[in-house]
């Protein structure tokens, strides 16, 4: 598979180092399953999330530095996306990438992670963690003013994802242990179609 990414990365001009990042960021979910504080956490999304957003914007011919802190910021937050809709699932597979301090500071304990539905604790938290997404998603995202074409159409995707991922959150008043929220396709939609108009 490594080999057949070859003449991929030459002609994009890919460099290594997305993807030793995205080895060690394996390497981590052999060895790390919980993480004490949100940096913490943001190094390791800086390992496993957004080496895909920069080698995204190689293959586009797009890249420049300010693009990639910008496209960092976008793959940080659909990250945290992800684990902030799957905190159930995470914590039965042995995960729980909700920082160890932020669980201390709202008054959860993992056992409630095991819980049918969220308590009142629980949902507070990912209130506070989905609204920091949010902040990372909303920063990064004037990345889509800076492209063109399918480029364009292509990261607006990502970045409606995101915040129609997080607003499912949102509308399942944070409870991510009932169900596993999910985005309409009606509200992904117009996100994408208002993100790609706007730029931002």
């Amino acid at each position: 598979m490594i080999r057949a990414l070859g003449p991929a990365v030459t002609q994009c001009a890919i460099p290594r180092q997305p993807f030793l990042d995205l080895i060690q960021a394996n390497r981590q979910d052999q060895l790390v399953a919980r993480y004490e504080t949100f940096d913490d956490l943001q190094g390791y999304c800086r390992l496993s999330a957004n080496p895909v957003g920069r080698i995204v914007l190689h293959v586009f011919g797009a890249f420049s530095p300010a693009r990639a802190g910008l496209s960092d910021q976008v793959c940080t937050a659909l990250q945290l996306a992800e684990h902030w809709q799957d905190v159930g699932e995470d914590f039965r597979a042995g995960r729980v990438y909700l920082p160890g301090q932020d669980m201390t500071r709202y008054g959860c304990a993992e056992s409630d992670l095991s819980a049918p539905v969220a308590s009142p604790a629980l949902r507070g938290l990912v209130a506070f963690e989905t609204a920091r997404a949010r902040a990372l998603l909303d920063a990064g995202a004037p990345l889509v003013g800076t492209l063109r074409g399918f480029a364009r159409a292509a990261v607006a995707g990502y970045v409606a994802g995101g915040r129609a991922a997080l607003a499912a959150i949102a509308a399942a008043d944070y409870d991510v242990l009932r169900a596993t929220p999910r985005p309409r396709a009606d509200r992904t939609a117009a996100e994408l179609l208002r993100c790609y108009a706007t730029g931002r």
